[in-house]
């Protein structure tokens, strides 16, 4: 059997997903077609996530639905869960390789070889915590050439209590500057228009380098790529948000105002005991200041609920803090018990019911805060990068992250013409809406 056709599954986060396109790009360099996951293939490859109980549960789901779908298929378990649990993804009934989050280019090589063999499962994962060196595997991005993730950065050592990432992905490691800057130049000859900078801890870029260059070093050097005209950050720790950085994004037209910071909670103890290096008060300040220095700021983050010793007082001071803060956009996550974390054998596990109660709570804060944020962008002219376009009405986000509907409108009696994907179109607005606003495509321009 010649092995030609290749489908490529992704949980979890960006960088995952970052990693699912290079390794598409490589397996297409072999001369491999990638097809849709639900596409019957010869190869299957399931990326994996492991940050939560459920990404374990999916992870093993996705690869027992490829081994159902073509029982002869090659099936790779890679990414986080892989390398956390390597003889548990390895049992799978089809699996026929798996790797962890080092070596990537070795899938695709693997692959090669069991074409036609079957037997043991091949085991690429290696000791992670020993890895030193940022593997380059290139992406071109996705086929909607509007916007693409490009990862710096990978690796984690903060060691959040309850948190596997740094056991399953290893120490920071920053890629060159250099390289960053050759696939931004790729990208941009592609017709991608936006780029959002990605990476595990993507704040702590540059840090195994010294310092230098660091992050704002790389956002500044993004911005100045002909050719691209917004460039985003994926998200950074609250820590790592420098005077530096928010020069950075203040000074530079291309970098998008907007800041995703991850609080995770509002009660100091609760932040000790997830072993998060800020409290509170100084999450706030830090809150401030960036909206002080960068002008249109949108600030979004993630909020963990019940997680052990977070009793209805703590619940509240975090219900408080986003109502300070005023995020335009909250992730509510309910605490999931990671088997080898710290917080796993911590006193005060909330019982399900309660996290389930507290998380909706949040959620319908979110979704208020989140209205709030969008009407006051009521009767404004905000700059979209086009997504989606139909010749009529057009799709697209805002550069502080906001999605806009928008349909055409006459001036001076003639229609002005919905742009094109990957076109920046100028739209008013006049509707908000919990999850987006509409409005009316007056052009192009500048605006937010």
């Amino acid at each position: 059997m010649t092995v030609r056709r290749v489908a490529i599954a992704t949980l979890g986060c960006k960088v995952n997903q970052y990693d699912s396109d290079a390794l598409a790009l490589q397996f297409r360099k072999e001369g491999f077609e990638v097809v849709p996951f639900g596409d019957t293939a010869d190869v299957y490859v399931v990326n994996t996530c492991t940050v939560t109980q459920t990404g374990d549960k999916k992870s093993r789901q996705l690869i027992r639905r490829a081994h159902a779908r073509n029982p002869e298929a090659v099936i790779v378990a890679t990414g986080c869960y892989a390398q956390a649990s390597p003889a548990e993804a390895a049992a799978i009934p089809g699996v026929s390789v798996v790797s962890g989050t080092s070596d990537r280019a070795g899938i695709v090589r693997e692959v090669m070889n069991l074409a036609q063999r079957r037997g043991a499962p091949a085991m690429l994962v290696s000791g992670i915590g020993e890895c030193r060196v940022y593997e380059e595997l290139p992406s071109e991005g996705t086929a909607e050439r509007t916007r693409a993730y490009i990862k710096i950065e990978d690796g984690c050592e903060n060691f959040c209590s309850y948190c596997k990432v740094p056991y399953v992905r290893g120490p920071v490691r920053s890629r060159s500057i250099h390289r960053i800057q050759d696939e931004l130049r790729r990208l941009a000859a592609l017709g991608f228009r936006e780029i959002v900078l990605t990476g595990i801890d993507l704040g702590a870029y540059g840090r195994d380098f010294g310092g230098s260059p660091d992050l704002a070093d790389a956002l500044e050097m993004a911005a100045s790529v002909e050719g691209i005209a917004r460039v985003r950050l994926s998200s950074v720790d609250p820590t790592d948000v420098s005077s530096r950085l928010l020069h950075a994004m203040g000074s530079q037209p291309a970098v998008c105002p907007h800041l995703h910071v991850p609080l995770q909670s509002g009660d100091d103890g609760v932040l000790k005991r997830m072993n998060r290096r800020y409290s509170a008060a100084e999450f706030e300040a830090v809150v401030a200041r960036a909206r002080e220095r960068v002008g249109g700021l949108a600030v979004t983050s993630d909020v963990i609920v019940g997680f052990p010793g977070e009793d209805e007082s703590a619940f509240e001071a975090t219900m408080d803090l986003c109502r300070r803060v005023g995020f335009s956009r909250l992730h509510v996550f309910q605490y999931s018990k990671r088997c080898g974390t710290v917080a796993a054998g911590l006193d005060g596990q909330v019982p399900r019911d309660e996290k389930e109660r507290r998380s909706q709570r949040l959620i319908d804060l979110g979704r208020e805060l989140a209205l709030r944020f969008h009407g006051g962008l009521l009767g404004r002219s905000v700059q979209v990068l086009v997504e989606k376009s139909d010749g009529a009405e057009c799709e697209g986000l805002t550069g502080n992250y906001v999605r806009v509907f928008a349909s055409a409108a006459a001036q001076g009696g003639r229609p002005v013409p919905v742009p094109p994907p990957g076109a920046l179109a100028t739209v008013r607005v006049i509707e908000a809406e919990e999850g987006l606003v509409r409005g009316i495509v007056e052009g192009s321009g500048e605006g937010v």
